[in-house]
């Protein structure tokens, strides 16, 4: 682990997220490596942190005064050892090629989990869509596109959606690739139901991450019926997780973004989830517009945030971190302890911080890492995936019902691959060993490549 991550500080000594990344998976695969050599011998990880290939290239586009604005953009395919790369697309001010490989490691382990044929990859740019005319965003995934298309293909690499990349960039992105390519193909996912998307795809993410946590609460004979439940974010994955929730009997008691959180007593419902989706789907509104509409509801700024996030300062029974990478810290993890939550589920990508995490485990909390918990929305990706390759579209009760299949297995992979191991009970081992095993063994079968 120390020659690892020492290799990793020498090359990339500024790409703290990966580190974190790499580090999380080493922590858990320790005793793998040990009790097989081979893998040492065959040189494993080192060929796993290494991506086989980045793309970063320039994005020039125009905005509606005609002033021409550059930003940049990135593709890391990082292992194609089980299936052509698959991953999101991010386009937000935050990326860079540190972001960009984090997600691209963490969808190695997250795309070998689902049983499905996929690699894993992850681009974006740090192109930012909020404020911007829907002839900006159009302009921009069109430049973007331009140098995308020559990387991906049905077979070769299937971008997605991911932060600030939802329907209305996707389609931009499709119809600039169909027109360079002439061709009408699957190399997009989370399309339109119209032009080749798949039913429950919007959803399948929240939805993955909630059947998760139902799997994980199931082994203590306990349900989520009648649970508070705290969920940071109000983008796609948080809406479903919401949702979900909501059909399972629980109650949704918080939702944030970037300005700040609101707090609902009474729980969010499923006609004031739908007031959520209409303010940051259609008019693309901030969450304080919330509490301004709902009586009762407390509003806090994100600007009163010291050092600790008071969305995670509520009692509750479970906790979904659905907004971004390491929102939850040390004294947030304390604080959720303190106030009773007992499990949490990651709809977003590395939420919580190492120490975090660590109390969690100490504790003996129900954690599910995101690399397991919100699998599913890349697994409906894999499914739609499918689906255009057959030229077919499956009925919405086939696709949730695979869903939720693969979200069983996935959970029971881990607890197996963990048990194996000697830590029982430990899902982020488990998920870790389970897709490193496998990714492991399939670069094995290919050869030194």
């Amino acid at each position: 682990m120390d020659k690892i991550m020492a290799l990793i500080d020498s090359r990339d000594p500024d790409q703290d997220e990966f580190k974190q990344a790499v580090r999380e998976v080493l922590s858990s695969v320790q005793p793998v490596l040990e009790r097989n050599p081979h893998y040492r011998q065959a040189a494993i990880l080192e060929r796993m942190i290494e991506p086989e290939r980045v793309i970063i290239f320039r994005v020039p586009w125009e905005d509606d005064t005609g002033q021409v604005r550059v930003n940049r953009g990135f593709r890391v395919e990082m292992n194609s050892a089980l299936g052509p790369y698959k991953g999101g697309l991010r386009f937000h001010p935050s990326v860079n090629l540190g972001i960009m490989k984090f997600l691209a490691f963490e969808q190695v382990f997250k795309n070998s989990l689902t049983t499905l044929a996929m690699g894993g990859g992850k681009g974006g740019s740090d192109f930012n869509p909020k404020g911007k005319s829907d002839n900006e965003v159009m302009r921009f995934c069109q430049s973007f596109m331009m140098e995308l298309q020559r990387h991906i293909g049905p077979d070769t690499d299937i971008p997605a959606g991911d932060i600030g990349v939802g329907a209305r960039e996707i389609g931009y992105l499709f119809g600039m690739y169909k027109r360079l390519r002439n061709e009408f193909t699957g190399v997009l996912t989370g399309k339109s139901l119209s032009w080749g998307g798949s039913l429950v795809r919007p959803e399948a993410t929240g939805y993955g991450n909630v059947y998760f946590a139902s799997e994980m609460l199931a082994t203590r004979g306990d349900s989520l019926a009648g649970k508070d439940c705290l969920i940071s974010g109000s983008g796609n994955v948080a809406q479903y997780t919401a949702e979900k929730i909501i059909q399972l009997g629980g109650r949704v008691l918080t939702m944030s973004d970037s300005s700040g959180y609101v707090f609902d007593e009474e729980g969010i419902s499923q006609e004031k989830l739908e007031s959520v989706k209409e303010l940051k789907n259609t008019r693309r509104g901030r969450i304080r517009e919330y509490a301004e509409a709902w009586p009762g509801v407390v509003y806090t700024a994100v600007d009163t945030f010291k050092e600790y996030n008071p969305l995670w300062n509520h009692k509750a029974h479970c906790a979904m971190p659905c907004a971004t990478q390491n929102e939850i810290n040390a004294r947030d993890a304390a604080n959720l302890i303190a106030n009773g939550v007992f499990l949490i589920s990651e709809g977003a990508n590395m939420p919580a911080s190492p120490e975090a995490i660590d109390l969690f485990i100490d504790n003996k909390l129900l954690y599910a890492p995101g690399k397991a918990a919100n699998a599913g929305g890349v697994a409906v990706s894999g499914l739609e995936m499918a689906q255009n390759s057959m030229r077919l579209k499956w009925p919405r009760d086939e696709v949730e019902g695979r869903l939720r299949h693969i979200m069983r297995e996935i959970h029971r992979t881990c607890l197996e691959a963990a048990a194996a191991y000697g830590m029982a009970g430990n899902y982020m081992a488990g998920a870790n060993i389970a897709a490193f095993v496998k990714t492991a063994d399939a670069m094995l079968d290919q050869g030194v490549v």
